[in-house]
Protein backbone atom coordinates (compact mmCIF):
# COMPACT_ATOMS: atom_id res chain seq x y z
CA UNK A 1 0.00 0.00 0.00
CA UNK A 2 1.59 2.80 -1.12
CA UNK A 3 2.38 5.61 2.08
CA UNK A 4 1.31 8.49 0.47
CA UNK A 5 -2.23 6.48 0.33
CA UNK A 6 -2.06 6.91 3.90
CA UNK A 7 -1.03 10.51 4.17
CA UNK A 8 -4.16 11.33 1.53
CA UNK A 9 -6.94 9.30 3.82
CA UNK A 10 -4.88 11.35 6.87
CA UNK A 11 -6.03 14.47 5.03
CA UNK A 12 -9.54 13.26 3.86
CA UNK A 13 -9.90 11.10 7.56
CA UNK A 14 -12.51 14.41 9.27
CA UNK A 15 -14.57 13.97 6.54
CA UNK A 16 -14.95 10.48 5.10
CA UNK A 17 -14.17 7.73 7.98
CA UNK A 18 -16.80 7.41 10.53
CA UNK A 19 -19.20 8.16 8.13
CA UNK A 20 -22.50 6.30 6.95
CA UNK A 21 -22.00 3.78 4.07
CA UNK A 22 -25.12 4.69 2.66
CA UNK A 23 -24.06 8.41 2.47
CA UNK A 24 -22.83 10.38 -0.57
CA UNK A 25 -18.89 10.14 0.29
CA UNK A 26 -18.62 6.86 0.84
CA UNK A 27 -21.01 6.05 -1.91
CA UNK A 28 -18.90 7.94 -4.24
CA UNK A 29 -16.10 5.63 -3.76
CA UNK A 30 -17.90 2.87 -4.66
CA UNK A 31 -19.04 4.56 -7.77
CA UNK A 32 -15.21 5.26 -8.58
CA UNK A 33 -14.34 1.84 -7.98
CA UNK A 34 -17.34 0.16 -10.14
CA UNK A 35 -16.63 2.99 -12.73
CA UNK A 36 -12.92 2.70 -12.95
CA UNK A 37 -13.23 -0.87 -13.06
CA UNK A 38 -15.37 -1.48 -15.70
CA UNK A 39 -13.28 1.18 -17.57
CA UNK A 40 -9.88 -0.77 -16.84
CA UNK A 41 -11.15 -3.97 -17.73
CA UNK A 42 -13.27 -2.59 -20.73
CA UNK A 43 -16.17 -4.21 -19.52
CA UNK A 44 -19.31 -4.07 -21.52
CA UNK A 45 -22.50 -1.78 -20.19
CA UNK A 46 -24.66 -4.64 -19.04
CA UNK A 47 -21.48 -6.30 -16.78
CA UNK A 48 -22.12 -5.67 -13.10
CA UNK A 49 -19.28 -4.89 -10.52
CA UNK A 50 -20.47 -6.42 -6.80
CA UNK A 51 -18.70 -5.32 -4.14
CA UNK A 52 -19.08 -6.52 -0.81
CA UNK A 53 -17.67 -7.51 3.16
CA UNK A 54 -15.65 -10.93 3.41
CA UNK A 55 -12.91 -12.20 1.04
CA UNK A 56 -12.45 -14.74 -1.42
CA UNK A 57 -13.30 -17.34 0.87
CA UNK A 58 -16.26 -15.78 1.59
CA UNK A 59 -17.36 -16.00 -2.00
CA UNK A 60 -16.24 -19.42 -2.26
CA UNK A 61 -19.34 -20.30 -0.11
CA UNK A 62 -21.60 -17.58 -1.87
CA UNK A 63 -21.03 -19.01 -5.27
CA UNK A 64 -21.17 -22.76 -4.30
CA UNK A 65 -24.80 -21.44 -2.28
CA UNK A 66 -26.12 -19.40 -4.37
CA UNK A 67 -24.54 -19.73 -8.02
CA UNK A 68 -24.17 -23.50 -8.89
CA UNK A 69 -27.74 -25.27 -10.03
CA UNK A 70 -26.03 -29.11 -10.02
CA UNK A 71 -22.85 -29.62 -10.72
CA UNK A 72 -19.74 -28.00 -10.01
CA UNK A 73 -16.20 -28.78 -11.95
CA UNK A 74 -12.35 -26.93 -10.48
CA UNK A 75 -9.39 -27.05 -11.87
CA UNK A 76 -7.09 -26.86 -8.86
CA UNK A 77 -3.74 -26.60 -8.84
CA UNK A 78 -2.74 -25.06 -5.70
CA UNK A 79 -3.88 -24.73 -1.64
CA UNK A 80 -6.43 -22.03 -2.62
CA UNK A 81 -7.69 -23.61 -5.36
CA UNK A 82 -8.18 -27.26 -3.52
CA UNK A 83 -9.90 -25.10 -0.62
CA UNK A 84 -12.56 -23.39 -3.77
CA UNK A 85 -13.35 -27.03 -4.55
CA UNK A 86 -13.78 -28.25 -1.07
CA UNK A 87 -15.79 -25.68 -0.55
CA UNK A 88 -18.13 -27.02 -2.87
CA UNK A 89 -17.88 -30.47 -2.11
CA UNK A 90 -19.31 -30.09 1.08
CA UNK A 91 -22.87 -28.70 0.00
CA UNK A 92 -24.56 -31.56 0.09
CA UNK A 93 -27.37 -30.53 -2.87
CA UNK A 94 -24.45 -29.88 -5.34
CA UNK A 95 -21.67 -31.93 -7.38
CA UNK A 96 -18.52 -30.96 -6.99
CA UNK A 97 -15.92 -32.59 -9.40
CA UNK A 98 -11.95 -31.98 -9.09
CA UNK A 99 -9.48 -31.68 -11.71
CA UNK A 100 -6.13 -31.57 -10.02
CA UNK A 101 -2.43 -30.91 -11.28
CA UNK A 102 0.29 -31.62 -10.15
CA UNK A 103 1.37 -28.75 -7.46
CA UNK A 104 4.08 -26.65 -9.68
CA UNK A 105 2.26 -27.59 -12.72
CA UNK A 106 -0.27 -26.10 -15.10
CA UNK A 107 -3.80 -26.84 -15.42
CA UNK A 108 -6.04 -26.09 -18.78
CA UNK A 109 -9.09 -25.49 -18.32
CA UNK A 110 -11.96 -27.26 -20.26
CA UNK A 111 -15.55 -28.05 -20.77
CA UNK A 112 -17.09 -30.87 -18.55
CA UNK A 113 -19.98 -32.55 -19.91
CA UNK A 114 -23.02 -31.86 -16.78
CA UNK A 115 -21.00 -29.03 -14.66
CA UNK A 116 -23.26 -25.51 -14.79
CA UNK A 117 -20.07 -23.51 -13.61
CA UNK A 118 -16.61 -23.93 -14.30
CA UNK A 119 -14.44 -22.83 -11.80
CA UNK A 120 -10.34 -22.20 -12.41
CA UNK A 121 -7.99 -19.65 -10.43
CA UNK A 122 -6.00 -17.44 -12.33
CA UNK A 123 -2.68 -17.45 -9.98
CA UNK A 124 -2.65 -19.89 -7.18
CA UNK A 125 -1.00 -18.15 -4.59
CA UNK A 126 0.91 -21.00 -2.87
CA UNK A 127 2.74 -22.64 -6.10
CA UNK A 128 3.08 -19.23 -8.26
CA UNK A 129 0.98 -21.11 -11.50
CA UNK A 130 -1.03 -19.02 -13.45
CA UNK A 131 -3.91 -20.10 -15.58
CA UNK A 132 -2.26 -19.49 -19.65
CA UNK A 133 -5.94 -20.65 -21.09
CA UNK A 134 -9.46 -19.20 -22.00
CA UNK A 135 -12.71 -21.38 -22.19
CA UNK A 136 -15.44 -20.60 -24.11
CA UNK A 137 -18.46 -22.08 -22.29
CA UNK A 138 -22.23 -22.36 -23.82
CA UNK A 139 -24.80 -20.35 -22.93
CA UNK A 140 -25.55 -22.38 -19.60
CA UNK A 141 -22.24 -22.50 -18.18
CA UNK A 142 -20.86 -19.97 -15.77
CA UNK A 143 -17.19 -19.68 -16.44
CA UNK A 144 -15.96 -18.62 -12.89
CA UNK A 145 -12.92 -17.43 -12.42
CA UNK A 146 -10.71 -16.55 -8.70
CA UNK A 147 -8.70 -13.84 -9.55
CA UNK A 148 -7.13 -13.23 -5.76
CA UNK A 149 -3.74 -12.37 -6.46
CA UNK A 150 -3.30 -12.33 -10.23
CA UNK A 151 -6.07 -10.05 -11.15
CA UNK A 152 -5.16 -6.96 -12.91
CA UNK A 153 -2.07 -7.67 -14.05
CA UNK A 154 -2.20 -11.15 -15.49
CA UNK A 155 -3.63 -11.28 -18.92
CA UNK A 156 -7.62 -12.74 -18.98
CA UNK A 157 -10.51 -11.66 -21.08
CA UNK A 158 -12.71 -10.70 -18.12
CA UNK A 159 -15.45 -8.84 -20.55
CA UNK A 160 -15.94 -12.78 -21.72
CA UNK A 161 -15.71 -14.49 -17.91
CA UNK A 162 -19.55 -14.76 -16.74
CA UNK A 163 -17.62 -14.49 -12.99
CA UNK A 164 -14.67 -13.33 -12.21
CA UNK A 165 -13.42 -11.92 -8.04
CA UNK A 166 -11.18 -10.69 -6.35
CA UNK A 167 -10.24 -9.36 -2.77
CA UNK A 168 -8.37 -6.49 -3.06
CA UNK A 169 -5.53 -6.69 -1.09
CA UNK A 170 -2.57 -7.69 -3.78
CA UNK A 171 -2.42 -6.44 -7.04
CA UNK A 172 -4.82 -3.54 -5.93
CA UNK A 173 -3.17 -2.58 -3.02
CA UNK A 174 -6.08 -2.20 -0.44
CA UNK A 175 -6.75 -4.26 2.66
CA UNK A 176 -8.43 -7.67 3.03
CA UNK A 177 -11.80 -8.64 4.16
CA UNK A 178 -13.31 -7.36 1.18
CA UNK A 179 -14.54 -8.54 -2.66
CA UNK A 180 -15.02 -7.29 -5.90
CA UNK A 181 -17.29 -9.93 -8.09
CA UNK A 182 -17.80 -8.45 -11.84
CA UNK A 183 -20.75 -10.61 -13.25
CA UNK A 184 -21.82 -10.66 -17.06
CA UNK A 185 -25.48 -10.95 -17.77
CA UNK A 186 -25.20 -14.83 -17.65
CA UNK A 187 -24.25 -15.04 -13.80
CA UNK A 188 -26.69 -12.53 -12.84
CA UNK A 189 -29.62 -14.28 -14.36
CA UNK A 190 -28.14 -17.15 -12.68
CA UNK A 191 -27.87 -16.49 -9.18
CA UNK A 192 -31.32 -14.49 -9.39
CA UNK A 193 -33.22 -17.31 -10.42
CA UNK A 194 -31.21 -19.76 -7.56
CA UNK A 195 -32.73 -16.97 -5.00
CA UNK A 196 -35.76 -17.51 -5.91
CA UNK A 197 -36.06 -20.90 -4.55
CA UNK A 198 -36.94 -21.46 -1.48
CA UNK A 199 -35.93 -24.83 -0.26
CA UNK A 200 -32.44 -24.09 -0.65
CA UNK A 201 -30.73 -22.59 2.47
CA UNK A 202 -28.55 -19.50 1.55
CA UNK A 203 -27.77 -17.30 4.48
CA UNK A 204 -29.30 -13.52 4.43
CA UNK A 205 -25.55 -12.28 4.37
CA UNK A 206 -24.92 -14.38 1.23
CA UNK A 207 -27.75 -13.63 -0.95
CA UNK A 208 -26.88 -12.38 -4.61
CA UNK A 209 -29.80 -10.86 -4.70
CA UNK A 210 -28.70 -8.18 -1.82
CA UNK A 211 -25.36 -7.78 -3.08
CA UNK A 212 -26.68 -7.01 -6.39
CA UNK A 213 -28.98 -4.19 -5.84
CA UNK A 214 -27.32 -2.25 -2.93
CA UNK A 215 -23.91 -2.18 -5.63
CA UNK A 216 -26.53 -0.79 -8.18
CA UNK A 217 -26.98 1.93 -5.78
CA UNK A 218 -23.02 2.12 -5.23
CA UNK A 219 -23.39 0.71 -1.92
CA UNK A 220 -22.43 -1.93 0.18
CA UNK A 221 -25.11 -4.45 2.28
CA UNK A 222 -23.47 -4.32 5.37
CA UNK A 223 -20.94 -1.67 6.37
CA UNK A 224 -17.79 -1.92 5.11
CA UNK A 225 -14.20 -0.74 6.26
CA UNK A 226 -14.33 3.08 4.70
CA UNK A 227 -10.32 2.51 4.62
CA UNK A 228 -10.20 -0.56 2.63
CA UNK A 229 -12.75 1.48 0.09
CA UNK A 230 -10.47 4.49 -0.78
CA UNK A 231 -7.23 2.71 -0.44
CA UNK A 232 -8.84 0.21 -3.34
CA UNK A 233 -10.09 3.59 -4.89
CA UNK A 234 -7.11 5.32 -5.48
CA UNK A 235 -5.31 2.10 -6.60
CA UNK A 236 -7.85 1.52 -9.28
CA UNK A 237 -7.43 5.50 -10.66
CA UNK A 238 -4.01 4.76 -10.32
CA UNK A 239 -3.84 1.72 -12.49
CA UNK A 240 -6.31 3.42 -15.25
CA UNK A 241 -3.28 6.02 -15.53
CA UNK A 242 -1.28 3.01 -17.37
CA UNK A 243 -4.10 1.06 -18.56
CA UNK A 244 -4.45 -2.53 -18.25
CA UNK A 245 -1.61 -3.38 -21.39
CA UNK A 246 0.69 -1.41 -19.47
CA UNK A 247 0.08 -2.72 -16.50
CA UNK A 248 0.26 -6.39 -17.83
CA UNK A 249 3.65 -5.57 -19.38
CA UNK A 250 5.12 -3.84 -16.16
CA UNK A 251 4.12 -7.20 -14.51
CA UNK A 252 5.87 -9.32 -17.29
CA UNK A 253 8.97 -7.45 -16.93
CA UNK A 254 9.45 -7.55 -13.17
CA UNK A 255 8.31 -11.72 -13.73
CA UNK A 256 11.48 -11.63 -16.48
CA UNK A 257 13.73 -9.92 -13.87
CA UNK A 258 13.11 -12.76 -10.97
CA UNK A 259 12.89 -15.72 -13.55
CA UNK A 260 16.31 -14.61 -15.25
CA UNK A 261 17.90 -14.51 -11.81
CA UNK A 262 16.81 -17.93 -10.69
CA UNK A 263 17.97 -19.49 -14.25
CA UNK A 264 21.68 -17.46 -13.32
CA UNK A 265 22.80 -18.35 -9.83
CA UNK A 266 23.37 -22.47 -9.53
CA UNK A 267 21.78 -22.55 -6.28
CA UNK A 268 18.08 -21.78 -7.28
CA UNK A 269 15.70 -22.55 -9.96
CA UNK A 270 12.22 -21.91 -11.07
CA UNK A 271 9.70 -23.80 -9.03
CA UNK A 272 7.39 -24.16 -11.92
CA UNK A 273 9.01 -25.53 -14.99
CA UNK A 274 6.83 -24.36 -17.95
CA UNK A 275 7.08 -20.90 -18.64
CA UNK A 276 3.65 -19.82 -19.99
CA UNK A 277 2.18 -21.22 -16.45
CA UNK A 278 5.08 -19.20 -13.99
CA UNK A 279 2.97 -16.53 -12.27
CA UNK A 280 3.08 -12.79 -13.10
CA UNK A 281 2.49 -11.64 -9.62
CA UNK A 282 3.84 -14.41 -7.82
CA UNK A 283 7.31 -16.30 -8.11
CA UNK A 284 7.85 -19.33 -6.47
CA UNK A 285 12.00 -20.17 -6.31
CA UNK A 286 13.56 -22.90 -5.24
CA UNK A 287 16.91 -22.81 -3.62
CA UNK A 288 19.45 -25.62 -3.08
CA UNK A 289 18.55 -27.38 0.31
CA UNK A 290 22.43 -26.60 1.58
CA UNK A 291 21.06 -22.80 2.01
CA UNK A 292 19.14 -22.28 5.40
CA UNK A 293 16.28 -20.17 3.40
CA UNK A 294 14.27 -19.70 6.82
CA UNK A 295 17.66 -18.46 8.78
CA UNK A 296 18.04 -15.70 6.28
CA UNK A 297 14.45 -14.80 6.04
CA UNK A 298 14.43 -14.30 9.72
CA UNK A 299 17.67 -12.70 10.06
CA UNK A 300 16.54 -10.41 6.95
CA UNK A 301 13.14 -9.35 9.02
CA UNK A 302 14.77 -9.11 12.04
CA UNK A 303 16.70 -6.20 10.42
CA UNK A 304 13.69 -4.69 8.76
CA UNK A 305 14.88 -4.68 5.35
CA UNK A 306 12.34 -7.91 3.80
CA UNK A 307 9.07 -9.43 4.79
CA UNK A 308 6.98 -12.06 3.92
CA UNK A 309 9.03 -13.80 1.00
CA UNK A 310 9.46 -17.47 2.33
CA UNK A 311 7.58 -20.18 0.95
CA UNK A 312 3.84 -21.03 1.16
CA UNK A 313 3.99 -22.85 4.82
CA UNK A 314 2.00 -25.96 3.54
CA UNK A 315 3.86 -26.67 0.51
CA UNK A 316 7.02 -27.02 2.69
CA UNK A 317 9.71 -26.28 0.40
CA UNK A 318 12.89 -24.42 0.65
CA UNK A 319 11.50 -21.82 -1.65
CA UNK A 320 11.11 -18.17 -1.55
CA UNK A 321 7.70 -16.42 -3.08
CA UNK A 322 8.25 -12.86 -4.04
CA UNK A 323 4.85 -11.16 -4.70
CA UNK A 324 5.23 -8.91 -8.22
CA UNK A 325 2.24 -6.95 -7.52
CA UNK A 326 1.97 -3.70 -8.97
CA UNK A 327 3.28 -0.88 -6.73
CA UNK A 328 6.52 -3.76 -6.09
CA UNK A 329 8.83 -1.50 -7.70
CA UNK A 330 11.25 -3.36 -11.07
CA UNK A 331 13.80 -1.54 -8.59
CA UNK A 332 12.99 -2.66 -5.15
CA UNK A 333 13.11 -6.46 -7.03
CA UNK A 334 16.19 -5.65 -8.24
CA UNK A 335 17.46 -4.82 -4.84
CA UNK A 336 15.89 -7.62 -3.88
CA UNK A 337 17.26 -10.39 -5.74
CA UNK A 338 21.17 -8.72 -5.01
CA UNK A 339 20.92 -8.49 -1.79
CA UNK A 340 19.59 -12.28 -1.04
CA UNK A 341 22.39 -13.46 -3.82
CA UNK A 342 24.68 -11.23 -1.61
CA UNK A 343 23.70 -13.11 2.10
CA UNK A 344 24.06 -16.56 0.12
CA UNK A 345 26.64 -15.88 -1.48
CA UNK A 346 29.24 -14.20 1.20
Amino acid sequence: IPMEYVEGLLQAGPHLLGTSHRKAPVKNLCRETQDGLKNYFNLPDDYTVVLGNGGATFLFDMIGLGAVEKKTSHFTCGEFSSKWFKADNIIPWIEADEIASEYGTGCELKDISGSDIICGTLNETSTGVQLANHLDVDDKTILAIDATSGGGQIPWAVNKTDMFFLSPQKVFASEGGFFVAILSPKAVERVLKIQKDNSRYIPDIMCWKRAIDNSLKNQTYNTPSVSTLYFLAEQVKRMNGLGYNEVIAQAEKKAKLVYEWAQQKDYLSAFVKDDKYRSRSVATIDVDDKIDVSGILAELEKNKLVYGIDSYRKLGRNQFRISLFHNISHDDLERLTKLLSYVIEK
